[in-house]
């Protein structure tokens, strides 16, 4: 297991689940990638993980539970009211920007429809989370 804290992705779609991992894996991010395929997977997994992850990288458009509620949780649970939660969805509605980031999300990401273009994104998306951005982790 790495030291480093774990990269949390919340995604259904096994084409852009693997095709985000990838992309991790290509811009050199060494942390454990966590994956939760439905809503309350990502919240038994957030929950349930020590120390708190780097990031959340969610999709809105879930099974069981909607990434709407699963940010609302976060951002209810006193220990993890402060994690970053990043939205990575298809979803361009208005609707769904301003409620994500009412509810608290650092950053709502449109996944861009061509490969290179959603590559580049997620990698970036990546180093600056899990590298760049000094965590709740560091020094705790």
């Amino acid at each position: 297991m790495s030291a480093l804290p774990a990269i949390i992705l919340v995604e259904d779609n096994p084409d852009d689940e693997r095709l985000t991992i990838r992309a991790l894996r290509r811009g050199n991010i060494a942390n454990e990638i966590l994956v939760a395929r439905n809503g309350e997977e990502a919240l038994t997994i957030v929950f349930g993980t020590n120390p708190l992850p780097a990031v959340v990288l969610l999709d809105l458009k879930l099974p069981k539970i909607n990434g709407l509620e699963v940010l609302r949780n976060i951002r209810a649970n006193e220990r993890t009211h402060l994690l970053p939660v990043v939205v990575l969805t298809s979803s361009s509605e208005d609707s769904d920007i301003i409620e994500s980031y009412s509810l608290g999300a650092n950053s709502y990401v449109r996944k861009p429809v061509e490969f290179d273009k959603f590559v580049e994104a997620v990698t970036q998306l990546g180093l600056y989370w899990a590298v760049i951005n000094e965590g709740l982790n560091k020094g705790l």
